[in-house]
């Protein structure tokens, strides 16, 4: 098992992964390899991997934002935390989130957020014992079509 920051040839895996966290997104191959060059091109933007035999079996993602409160200490936003259904409970998504909060470490953030579907129990389980607090503050989104 290798840990790493995914790069461009962990792409096609990864959006094989993304199909277990959302069956329902539609996903074009070609549109994710231009937006996956930006992301390349902006170094506040990291995703993380662990990786089996080439394929991408645990990942999230880490976006570092720059704030002027709080002494000027960044933000750092963790999304789309999924780990392969044969994979689960081996302790890969924790690494791969230990990745994410060691990049928010490194650009000195204050905290690292992340949200979670309201019916995911277990993961906000998880999320509890890697010492993220559900309870201090409530999160809103407005989904835009």
């Amino acid at each position: 098992m290798e840990f790493r920051r995914l790069k461009a040839s962990d792409l096609k895996s990864l959006l094989e992964l993304y199909k277990q966290l959302d069956k329902d997104d539609e996903q074009c191959l070609e549109d994710s390899e231009r937006v996956w060059k930006e992301i390349e091109e902006d170094p506040n933007i990291q995703y993380f991997g662990a990786i089996d035999n080439g394929k991408v079996v645990s990942t999230c993602y880490a976006v570092y934002i720059p704030n002027l409160s709080r002494g000027n200490r960044g933000i750092c936003f963790v999304e789309n935390v999924v780990t392969d259904k044969d994979h689960r409970g081996l302790g890969l998504a924790s690494k791969v989130m230990d990745m994410a909060v060691h990049f928010a470490r490194e650009r000195n953030c204050y905290k690292v957020i992340l949200q979670s579907g309201m019916s995911r129990t277990e993961a906000h389980r998880f999320y509890e014992h890697k010492g993220f607090n559900g309870e201090s503050k409530k999160a809103f989104d407005m989904r835009l079509q």
